[in-house]
């Protein structure tokens, strides 16, 4: 019997796999490129001006000693500007979703997800003891099929806007859905955040449904340009995570500063232009395409604005190629999407010009085949 190959012959081997793919990832400094790439929609992570404290540290979790009047304080703010019965912050979305996910059902439950949901909500289902079914992206009719296979309490996990197709979940339709078969629904408003509402309330007060839906999770590393996350929800639903999700108990604490940005974010957006500026760049960026980059295009009205580039080393060139004209754009790959959907991913923001709109089109025009 041949000696099996050691740990370390097995990551290169895995390695070698993805370099031989093309599909190997790197880190990159983007310093000096313009920004069509970051989820800091607003601009906030560069301009929030957050209230300095002595106090910036993290002592523990916060059901040891990382608790304070801050945080309760900044979570009554929060849920009154969601209209929420009550607020729980998180140290990020990945942490949130991950916690609410996992523990959340049981054996005999039942969570059904949209098949393009984020990756830390699939995470979380796969720690939890619920069976789970994903459905066909925005798929109505697919959705039923698994509803009426559903057994327990029932979940519906969906995003209010996609990450990789910039495109909204037909919210209003599942929801009706969902009341017809007597399912609960999570929304991950991550990426409508600062962007949809009035005020960047997000889509479900958009909508003005958010009383229809068991849960709803907000995340500040996007447009909020800051760190950490919160889960809206009921009373019971706060109390419940405070004592059965793992990734809260056993975290430490966001530390004061965490909080002060927070809160200067969620200031900002009652006071700023920046969400009326970002959907004036959007309309302006999408006035600017030919009918050929509009055949690449994955519909969308949001900030994110994808371009399909099938395979690999096409998208991966059109990438280098904005790159080397001095734009920050990213192509995104196989497995983040599926083979033969790679796409060039565009995010639009605030503090985008005029010009370096006009300047992303045209090179992507000249790039694209």
């Amino acid at each position: 019997m041949s000696k099996p190959e050691s740990l370390e012959e097995k990551l290169k081997v895995k390695l070698e796999h993805r370099k031989q793919n093309n599909s190997f990832r790197r880190l990159k400094n983007s310093d000096d490129l313009i920004d069509f790439c970051s989820n800091d929609y607003l601009g906030f992570s560069q301009t929030l001006n957050v209230k300095h404290t002595t106090i910036s540290g993290a002592t523990g979790s916060r059901l040891i000693s990382g608790h304070s009047s801050q945080f309760e304080e900044l979570e009554i703010k929060i849920a009154k500007f969601h209209s929420s019965e009550t607020a729980l912050l998180c140290n990020s979305g990945y942490d949130a979703n991950i916690g609410l996910f996992s523990c959340i059902a049981d054996k005999g439950d039942t969570i059904i997800f949209d098949q393009y949901i984020h990756a830390s909500i699939r995470d979380g289902i796969g720690l939890s003891k619920a069976r789970s079914f994903s459905f066909e992206h925005n798929n109505l009719p697919s959705l039923e099929k698994k509803l009426q296979q559903a057994s327990g309490c029932v979940i519906v996990a969906v995003e209010s806007i996609y990450s990789m197709d910039g495109d909204c979940v037909p919210l209003e339709a599942i929801i009706t859905l969902c009341e017809k078969h007597n399912a609960h629904i999570i929304l991950d408003e991550a990426h409508a955040t600062g962007v949809l509402g009035d005020n960047g309330e997000g889509l479900a007060q958009h909508l003005q449904v958010q009383d229809k839906l068991f849960a709803r999770v907000h995340t500040f590393g996007k447009a909020m340009g800051c760190h950490g996350a919160v889960i809206l929800g009921s009373d019971s639903l706060k109390n419940y995570l405070i004592n059965y999700s793992r990734s809260f108990i056993y975290s430490t604490a966001l530390g004061a500063h965490s909080l002060n940005s927070i809160e200067a974010a969620y200031r900002q957006l009652n006071v700023g232009d920046e969400i009326i500026q970002v959907q004036q760049n959007i309309s302006l960026f999408k006035s600017l395409l030919s009918s050929k980059l509009i055949s690449r295009l994955i519909e969308s009205e949001n900030p994110i604005q994808c371009f399909l580039i099938p395979g690999i080393n096409e998208a991966k060139r059109v990438e280098a190629g904005l790159r080397a004209k001095g734009l920050n754009c990213r192509a995104i790959l196989h497995p983040t999407v599926e083979e033969g959907k790679e796409r060039i991913r565009i995010c639009i923001h605030s503090f985008n010009s005029g010009q370096e709109i006009k300047l992303c089109v045209d090179c992507l025009e000249e790039l694209i085949k």
